[in-house]
């Protein structure tokens, strides 16, 4: 099934989304870190693929944001360079970061898009209008979530993701001709 179908399959679900948030390490990253230095801390590796997608979603007037466990200069720099509407970082009891979004965009539970891969997002998996997840996770994610990717973590799998909101919602970047 291509992903314009199944974002069919989805479409009543996604057509409510106005929030997307995505967990970090695992999900925006292949879950490896490295120490770095003690200025940088631990260092992750960014997937373009998924940044482009957030700024497409953004432009076309959806928030987007991080709640992740990890915190350092990699996550902050990253957030900040693609503009995000928001990150929660360092924390990884989420409930209170997903509480606060919904209250800061005054949106419900079902109107907020969430991407994660362990054990302490479950209750955010739960809670949100869609869930989504990556094959690589425990057993616990996958049996919960509405939707798991084919793609690995920071293998473009939040774009995948991001890809069924636009098809859902009809969201075409606009490319001006030159």
């Amino acid at each position: 099934m291509s992903l314009r179908e199944t974002a069919k399959k989805f479409e009543e679900k996604l057509k409510k989304i106005k929030v997307v948030i995505f967990d970090l390490d695992g999900i925006l990253t292949d879950a490896h870190v490295w120490w770095a230095s003690e200025e940088v801390g631990f260092n992750r590796t960014f997937n373009i693929y998924d940044g482009y997608g957030m700024k497409v979603l953004m432009k076309a007037g959806l928030m987007v944001g991080v709640i992740t466990g990890g915190n350092s200069v990699s996550v902050l720099k990253r957030t900040d360079q693609l503009g995000l509407d928001f990150c929660y970082a360092g924390n990884e009891d989420k409930r209170q970061a997903f509480l606060d979004v919904m209250k800061r965009y005054n949106v419900k539970a079902e109107e907020i898009l969430y991407m994660g891969d362990e054990l302490f997002d479950i209750p955010l998996l739960k809670k949100a209008g869609f869930s989504a997840t990556v094959p690589n996770t425990c057993e616990e994610v996958l049996e919960i979530v509405d939707y798991v990717t084919k793609r690995e973590s920071g293998k473009g799998c939040a774009r995948e993701v991001i890809d069924l909101v636009r098809y859902a919602q009809n969201i075409t970047p606009e490319n001006e001709d030159f």
